[in-house]
């Protein structure tokens, strides 16, 4: 009988697959982010949901509201299946396949995600009553796509991750991970330079052996544990990059050694960050 933890990853199509051996035990589960509740909920691999994470701080940061993100992600979700693609449609390109041609930008901007998000929401925000249109009839009003019904099939998926992701549904969206490896070790430089692309407005500080961001610059007072949730999500999307294998906020903790059971649960008292200040997110 086995007495040890074994833990191989295996890169196989469709995902990755993350295998735990314990005392003899065999259990597998694909690596992947899931917003929503039981019975409602959608799935992203982990190279969608480090796009989608950056789609959603950027939209935090821009202070939109969650349905411009449901916009956004559904459409990203159609476009390139939130993917940087480096090919498309004529002259496509990118995670929005915005086409140069058409004055979205030159081919080296349109394929920098953090651009081609800004200029998704430069246009969409230009359009009068967004908020209350169909998500297909917002999407096609910035895309201007041969497909205009075709976004609405990613209307769901996008709604989940864009509510949990902008903290309106505190702690429905949760990542299973394989173990981390070496960029664990450089948590701090890869979190810091990260966050400092994705969401400007906010810093990391050292505490003890953890790293603390307060999400208070995002939304003030009133609303600092639902800014909390927002980026505390985001910290889980970018995990695999970063190799965050803890996160709290909120009196909650995210555990990566959770491997398939991973879910947001109660802090106890011996934990670190029990008794932190609402909005404020530890990482280790």
């Amino acid at each position: 009988m086995l007495t040890t933890v074994l833990v191989v990853a295996l890169l196989v199509a469709g995902g990755l697959l993350a295998w735990q051996k314990v005392t003899g035990t065999e259990r597998s589960f694909t690596a992947r982010c899931v917003a929503g509740t039981e019975g409602d909920a959608a799935a992203l691999t982990l190279e969608q949901s480090d796009i989608a994470a950056l789609i959603g701080a950027i939209a935090v940061e821009r202070g939109l509201p969650a349905r411009a993100l449901t916009i956004a992600i559904a459409t990203a979700m159609q476009e390139s299946r939130l993917r940087n693609l480096d090919y498309g449609d004529r002259d496509s390109l990118g995670v929005f396949q915005q086409r140069p041609s058409q004055d979205w930008g030159t081919a080296e901007q349109v394929m920098d995600p953090y651009y081609a998000t800004n200029a998704f929401f430069d246009v969409l925000v230009t359009i009068d009553g967004y908020r209350d249109l169909e998500v297909t009839d917002a999407a096609q009003r910035v895309q201007r796509s041969g497909f205009p019904d075709a976004y609405a099939q990613h209307e769901s998926l996008a709604r989940l991750f864009a509510s949990a992701m902008t903290g309106y549904s505190p702690g429905t969206l949760t990542c299973r991970l394989p173990p981390a490896g070496e960029e664990a070790a450089a948590l701090g430089d890869r979190l810091t330079a990260r966050l400092a692309l994705d969401l400007p407005s906010l810093a990391a500080q050292v505490d003890g052996e953890r790293w603390v961001i307060s999400a208070v610059p995002l939304g003030g007072d009133d609303r600092k544990e639902q800014m909390g949730w927002a980026l505390a999500t985001w910290v889980l999307m970018t995990a695999e990059h970063t190799g965050a294998s803890v996160v709290t906020v909120n009196g909650q903790v995210w555990q990566r050694a959770d491997g398939a059971d991973a879910r947001w649960r109660p802090l106890t008292e011996d934990e670190p960050g029990y008794g932190d200040e609402p909005g404020v997110v530890g990482v280790r």
